[in-house]
Parts: structure tokens; C-alpha cells; sequence
């Protein structure tokens, strides 16, 4: 496979990581976050307000679905592991990384959930999330590396180490 999925939580470094990521293995750099504004005209936390999580859900699933890539790093949104077919796509196109982060770390990262398009439901709290989503991360990745503690830079280069031979375009 010769494109990288990242997932993880919100705040988990994802599109930072990844831009860094894909100019080290000189990919492409994909956010399916961008794509789903791109093709809803619309932000994240507006789709939301306007069509519900199972709608936003939704969304996210049949883009996720129909992304094709070739040598690209992918940057998925943190609920992108709520869509079955579009992790079964990710898989079959992409090495999956679970970025993985401490609960504490998140929560002193993250600002306002809604505006940051955060998938919650009605008196959620962001440990709640977190519970519920990383056995989800887990089932889903092909490999998980933590980045909690790293820099930007120190988290690509540990994502690059995990990675079946891809050191640049191939």
C-alpha cells in the first residue's frame, strides 16, 4: 500500500503530523475534514448544526468512501471511525496509523468541541468520547504509535518508523 491514513482523536495531531509527514515521504497531503467542506460548502460544525451527527455521520462515511489516492498521506477527522465502509476503504488503500494520545494531554489541547467539529452527543463530555472512540482507533489501525509527548517533527519520524518500507515515492 502506498498511501498512510492517520486517525485519532480530535487534537491528536493529525493534519499537523500529517502535512509533515507526507513532505517527508514525498506524498501528497490529503484532509478529508477540507473535503467534506469542500463538498457540503459548508464547516464542519455548521453540517452538524444543520444535519445532525448521523447526518454529518453520514457524509463523512461517503466521502471517506470515494477518496482515491495514490502516494498520500491522509488526514481523516476523529469520526471518521464511525463509518464502517469508509475504515474498510482506508484499509484497502492505506496503511492506517492510530495517532494516539492520552486522555489528559487532549483535554488540555482541545478548545471549543462544537466549533472544532467534534461528533457529540447531547451530554457527552470529551472523556465520554474518548472511551468510546479509542477501542474504535484500536480495531481500525494497522498500527498505533504514540505521540502524545512529541513533537511534530519526533511524531513523523516515529510514524515513518512503523511504516511498511515507504521512503518516498515508489
Amino acid at each position: 500500500m502506498n498511501n498512510v491514513t492517520l486517525i485519532g482523536m480530535p487534537g491528536a495531531g493529525k493534519s499537523t503530523i500529517g502535512v509533515v509527514l507526507a513532505k517527508v515521504l514525498g506524498y501528497d497531503f490529503i484532509d478529508s475534514d477540507l473535503l467534506i467542506q469542500k463538498s457540503e460548502g459548508k464547516l464542519l460544525w455548521e453540517i452538524m448544526r444543520d444535519y445532525g451527527n448521523d447526518g454529518f455521520n453520514r457524509i463523512e462515511e461517503r466521502i471517506n468512501s470515494e477518496i482515491t489516492a495514490d502516494h498520500a498521506v491522509i488526514a481523516t477527522g476523529g469520526s471518521v471511525i464511525y463509518g464502517p465502509a469508509a475504515m474498510d476503504h482506508l484499509r484497502s488503500i492505506s496503511t492506517v496509523v492510530y495517532l494516539k494520545v492520552g486522555y489528559a494531554i487532549l483535554e488540555k489541547r482541545l478548545g471549543d468541541l462544537a466549533k472544532r467539529g467534534v461528533v457529540l452527543e447531547p451530554d457527552q463530555t470529551l472523556l465520554d468520547l474518548y472511551k468510546q472512540r479509542v477501542p474504535l482507533y484500536e480495531k481500525y489501525a494497522h498500527v498505533t504509535v504514540n505521540v502524545g509527548h512529541k513533537t511534530v517533527a519526533n511524531a513523523a519520524a516515529s510514524v515513518c518508523s512503523v511504516l511498511p518500507r515507504v521512503s518516498g515515492k515508489q
